[in-house]
Parts: structure tokens; C-alpha cells; sequence
């Protein structure tokens, strides 16, 4: 098609339009970082992560040998949702706390938008690429899993996947409050969907985090939890006999099979 001045270039308009786009993406990635240092701020200045820092020091205060890598199980879509924001930003404190360089820290939500990952790759922080379900084994390294609102079965899968003494003691949990979940259920029901959460209940050490006003249903019912191995060991052998892997007839986190029927169903609509 001829232009002004002489023909224009094929593609041209199409060109435009994705150097558009970038230009956006760039400018919304630049957003939601600027919203994330705002967030650190506010748990700074509130007085929040001082406070918290106390908690999350307790497992290094006994024998827990200090984490050397970490993973991040649910924490939601953070561009969008200012209490995901915060419990980012409380994570990237907690990694300044302890040490653990952020390329040593891997984080999985299937909710995470394309925008979202290339935001906590800028952060340094590394992307697993599949749906675990929790079943994340440590593989020997002193591990922190920080997994704050996520389902009771992750919690579980977790600690079926590292069902040892020698692995739980080498681990730190901060997520939901396990006494909480034992007082919230029937104990035949936790007993028989979260069998690994009951067992391992006389060989946790758990501390909440504080209450805030600010951030109450950001962080509620949050606790750092750790498995001393003296503790463990004092467990009845017969809890570490069965190590059979969790089913659910209802589950509360999205599987891989519900990951998969979600795009199969994409790409019919297409």
C-alpha cells in the first residue's frame, strides 16, 4: 500500500503494534515492582516485619541448621491483590533474614500471570516450571517453604514427600498454623485425608507470627513451624512405618490434572 513519500514497509503496522505492547508490558512490569516496594515499606514502617523477625528467628535458636535454599507454594496473583503483595514482600525480607540468595529460592502458583513471572525473574527469583502438589523433596538441603493460606493437603504432600526424621529436621515450614488445623477438623477426618499433618504433631515446635491490625487477614493464622530431630525421634516407629502416597477425594489445590484439562479445554476453544 503506497504512503506518503514512498510505500510502506510490510509488516510495518505489525511491528508497531508488538513494539506497543512491549513498551506496555515493560511500563505495567515497572508498576508492579514500584507497588512491591511500597508494600516492603508498609511492613517496615508498621512496625510488622520487626516484630515478625522474632518468630521467624526461632528454629535457628535451638539446633535447626540454617536454611540454604527456599520454595514458595501459593502465593496468589501479586500484580492485582495488595495482600499477596505484602506476603511477597514479607518473603523477600525473610530471604534478607536468613541469608538465602534469591536464585536460591524457587516459587510456583499456576495462577501466576506472564507479567507476574517475568516480575519475580526480575526480582532474581526462580520459576519451577511444573505443579509439584507440594511433593517437593529437599534432597538433603536445609530447606524453608513458605507457604502462607495454601490447602491443608500441600502441607500434607509435603511432609509425605520428606517422610524421614533426618528430612524433616532439615526443614521449616511457614504456613498455616498446624495446631489450628487440628482444632479446626474432626480428628477422624484429619486423621484419614491429612494423615502426615497428624502424625507429625507431637514432633513440631511452632510459633505464630504476631497479630496486626494492618494486616490481619494477610497473614492470619500464620505460624513458623520445625521438626527437631530429638523430638522426632521420640515419635512411636510406627509412624514412620506407612508412607503411602496421599489421595483426596476432595481437594482444596489445583492438581496437575487440573492444570492440564484447563488448557486442553483452552486450546479446543481456540
Amino acid at each position: 500500500m503506497a504512503a506518503e513519500g514512498g510505500w510502506r514497509p510490510a509488516g510495518g503496522g505489525r511491528r508497531r503494534r508488538r513494539r506497543h505492547r512491549e513498551e506496555e508490558a515493560a511500563a505495567e512490569g515497572g508498576a508492579v515492582l514500584r507497588r512491591l516496594r511500597e508494600a516492603r515499606n508498609d511492613l517496615l514502617s508498621s512496625g510488622f516485619w520487626a516484630a515478625s523477625a522474632g518468630a521467624v528467628r526461632a528454629p535457628l535458636g535451638g539446633t535447626a541448621e540454617p536454611p540454604a535454599r527456599c520454595v514458595c507454594y501459593g502465593l496468589g496473583r501479586f500484580s492485582c491483590c495488595p495482600a499477596a503483595r505484602h506476603q511477597l514482600a514479607f518473603l523477600l525480607l525473610l530471604l534478607e533474614e536468613l541469608g538465602v540468595p534469591p536464585g536460591r529460592c524457587s516459587v510456583f502458583d499456576p495462577a501466576f500471570s506472564a507479567q507476574e513471572a517475568a516480575a519475580l525473574a526480575e526480582l532474581g527469583l526462580r520459576l519451577l516450571p511444573d505443579n509439584e502438589e507440594g511433593k517437593h523433596g529437599i534432597e538433603g538441603s536445609a530447606t524453608l517453604f513458605y507457604m502462607v493460606h495454601c490447602g491443608k493437603a500441600l502441607y500434607n504432600n509435603l511432609l509425605w514427600r520428606n517422610w524421614s526424621a533426618g528430612a524433616l529436621s532439615k526443614m521449616v515450614i511457614i504456613g498455616n498454623s498446624f495446631k489450628g488445623i487440628e482444632e479446626r477438623l474432626l480428628s477422624r477426618i484429619l486423621q484419614r485425608d491429612y494423615s502426615y499433618i497428624a502424625k507429625v504433631l507431637k514432633g513440631t515446635e511452632e510459633v505464630a507470627l504476631p497479630a496486626h491490625p494492618q494486616y490481619l487477614d494477610t497473614f492470619n493464622d500464620t505460624s513458623v513451624h520445625w521438626f527437631p530431630l530429638q523430638k522426632l525421634q521420640e515419635l512411636s516407629p510406627e509412624v514412620w512405618d506407612l508412607v503411602e502416597e496421599p489421595t483426596y477425594e476432595e481437594c482444596e489445590i489445583i492438581r496437575k490434572e487440573d492444570r492440564a484439562d484447563q488448557r486442553s479445554a483452552t486450546a479446543a476453544e481456540a
